[in-house]
């Protein structure tokens, strides 16, 4: 991987010599292995006519961005790009489950799982402390009989999850009424998809702010463009997954409102 720094470092005299970009590309330097994108050239023509595009889009307002796709394996010792990318997707995965579990006009058993509960000994899911089952189409049982002094702290996890539920207490049993599907519950649920999408953002900028200082960490050791790339790489993932985010957001509200 120490060749492909190599490869990189030959990038600079190229992109600001307009002598360097009319002669042909250089070979790659000794050592540099030909899976190398076929050594330096076409690592030197994408940065060039990513270089190019680029400067287009500064100065043609509102025209698109250029793509960036650098090959993963060249910098692999700089960072994990497909890492980075899953860490991304993961954040989207989960706002999709959120939104399946946490954001439906039809309140079931499984919604009430995930609701955490906090005790003395504690934070735990309703499911770990709770049986959880259906008694009618209107009505969900929560058995507490395992654990009954939790019972309080169930209720109030219920009555808190932001899914408009009104639990009622009969000794270990909590008995939680469906709600009718109003129009108001369901601006309600529409509120709930904003905040959760708002959160899973937060969340994604998090892993593209870890990537980002992970590549800041190598530029004494590696040139200005390959830095430059990267971080333009870095962006352009956390753009596509927040782009997802708001398509999924988007469905979800059309859903609730119509």
């Amino acid at each position: 991987m120490a060749m492909a720094l190599r490869c990189f470092r030959h990038l600079h005299s190229l992109l600001y010599s307009p002598l360097a970009m009319m002669r042909r590309l250089p070979q790659a330097p000794a050592g540099c292995p030909a899976l190398l994108l076929e050594g330096c050239r076409q690592c030197v023509h994408q940065v060039l006519l990513t270089r190019q595009l680029a400067t287009k889009k500064a100065k043609g307002k509102g025209q698109t961005q250029a793509k960036v796709n650098i090959n993963a394996a060249l910098v692999e010792d700089i960072i994990n790009l497909e890492a980075t990318n899953e860490d991304m997707q993961a954040v989207v995965e989960a706002l999709k489950e959120d939104f399946n579990r946490n954001v439906s006009v039809r309140t079931s058993p499984g919604a009430l799982d995930h609701i955490i509960v906090v005790t003395k000994d504690g934070k735990f899911p309703l499911n770990q402390l709770g049986q959880i089952s259906l008694k009618s189409p209107q009505l969900i049982i929560v058995n507490m009989t395992n654990f009954p002094e939790s019972t309080a702290a169930a209720m109030k996890a219920i009555r808190e999850s932001g899914m408009n539920l009104n639990p009622e207490v009969d000794g270990t049993l909590i008995r939680v009424p469906i709600p009718k599907v109003t129009r108001e519950h369901r601006e309600s649920l529409a509120k709930l998809a904003k905040q959760s999408t708002n959160k899973s953002k937060d969340a994604l900028r998090k892993v593209r702010s870890k990537s980002m200082n992970q590549v800041k960490k190598f530029k004494s050791k590696v040139s200005e463009d390959t830095i430059w790339l990267l971080e333009k790489q870095i962006q352009q993932m956390a753009d596509n997954a927040a782009a997802e985010m708001d398509k999924l957001l988007a469905a979800k509200t059309k859903e609730l409102l119509g």
